[in-house]
């Protein structure tokens, strides 16, 4: 496959970048539709909890619906989005999201609110939020020349970070408004300033393959599971994504309980602990702008994966009271964070290289279904290991896992990768 060579002048594709109204249109879209998506994550659940009073059991299912489509449509939801247009993808899925925001606020006014709305209500955003996040990625391809989307995935990824620290935060500040349909309403809004923005895009799309033919759509599916399974770098992402994913889940069912149970935590302790993920994975946003071009792409994400997941080792070491292990544990999720984010961003943009534009819906939304799909059998090893090894030597065994990651890119063509990307001759 031909070359396409990392831009000459880092400056000068960050200007050009910033002088992009489209770009500049889909950021501002992204970044308002990712606030209210996590907003949401914290405002329908504390919604439930104080106008209907749930249980944590209803609660948790309540969160569980929303994140159910992850799993049960990416697939089919990457076969769509390469079928039509994104813009038009993005367009609808805000505005579902919005009108069923504001159909939450007309019942809970009415005081008609029970949970099997709710229910109903978090999976139609789950589901709108799957279609929004495949979407935008394929729309970014479509959109910016090859040597600007590394900085163009960094940007957008910022502001995924910066939605995952604020969007909570928010959602809570909404919730302390004077009523649950203000609070509805508020989170509402995002998802129309959202739609407003990605509605001034001018750039016009390629018209898609297949357009309007149900038949085809899994026989598209089955195209983008081959695709990506006959990829060499991309069966690597989708394996180190698998085996991070598997053995990151089995960390984080024995590291909460570790947290208050071990370390005697307070909640507002074990919130700030987790919350250093957060500044970590902006920074690391920043860093992938600048590092592949400059030591390689491969370098970089063996490396990046190696210190992130190896900074999680550390923390069956952590022993002392909170003053000592607070401020390790912050440190160790920063590091982990950035450096994990670093990963992210840099596989994105080595997705995106490889695989042309009609297939970019399928690729991301199969590499998300094989690297996702695992994460409920890894809480339960967590679970289980926690039970008959202890939480220490629980977290120690699942973080050693995620060391597979990075093995897997250094015996993958992932790992010899340099500061040039590959581009399909179909593209």
């Amino acid at each position: 496959m031909p070359s396409s060579a990392v831009p000459s002048s880092a400056q000068a594709a960050s200007s050009a970048l910033s002088r992009d109204a489209d770009f500049r249109r889909l950021w501002v879209g992204q970044t308002a539709s990712q606030l209210g998506e996590h907003a949401s994550l914290v405002v329908l659940p504390l919604i439930a909890v104080l106008t209907l009073h749930l249980d944590v059991g209803q609660v948790g299912a309540l969160r569980a619906v929303g994140q159910a489509p992850l799993l049960l449509l990416s697939l089919v939801i990457g076969a769509w989005v390469d079928r039509w247009r994104a813009r038009n993808v993005m367009m609808l899925a805000d505005l579902g999201r919005a009108l069923v925001l504001t159909g939450v606020a007309a019942a809970a006014l009415a005081g008609g609110l029970d949970l099997p709305a709710l229910l109903v209500a978090a999976f139609v955003l789950g589901t709108a939020s799957v279609f929004f996040d495949v979407a935008y990625q394929a729309l970014l391809v479509r959109m910016l020349r090859r040597d600007r989307l590394l900085r163009g995935n960094s940007a957008l990824e910022g502001s995924r970070s910066a939605a995952q620290i604020g969007g909570p935060a928010l959602g809570g500040a909404l919730v302390s408004l004077p009523s649950a349909s203000i609070a509805a309403v508020s989170n509402g809004l995002l998802f129309a300033l959202s739609l407003v923005s990605v509605s001034r895009i001018r750039h016009r799309e390629p018209a898609p393959e297949h357009a309007g033919r149900a038949s085809h759509v899994w026989r598209q599916i089955r195209e983008g599971i081959r695709f990506v399974a006959g990829d060499t770098s991309l069966r690597a992402v989708c394996l180190a994504s698998a085996a991070f994913q598997f053995c990151f889940a089995a960390v984080m069912t024995a590291y909460l309980i570790f947290l208050t149970g071990d370390l005697h935590l307070s909640g507002g302790a074990v919130g700030l602990v987790v919350a250093a993920v957060g500044p970590g994975a902006l920074a690391g946003s920043l860093l992938a702008a600048h590092l592949p071009g400059r030591f390689g792409y491969g370098v970089v994400l063996v490396s990046a994966a190696a210190i992130g997941n190896g900074a999680m080792l550390l923390v069956p070491v952590v022993r002392g009271t909170p003053a000592v292990t607070l401020p390790a544990l912050v440190a160790i999720n920063l590091v982990s964070g950035t450096f994990g984010q670093l990963v992210n961003v840099t596989v994105m943009a080595v997705r995106q290289a490889v695989t042309p534009d009609r297939m970019q819906g399928r690729a991301a939304a199969t590499i998300t279904f094989a690297g996702m799909g695992l994460t409920p059998l890894g809480s339960l090893l967590g679970g289980f290991l926690a039970g008959e090894l202890g939480l220490r030597t629980a977290i120690l065994v699942a973080a050693a896992g995620t060391m597979v990651s990075p093995l897997v890119m250094i015996l993958s063509p992932l790992g010899r990768l340099g500061r040039e990307l590959p581009m399909p001759e179909d593209r």
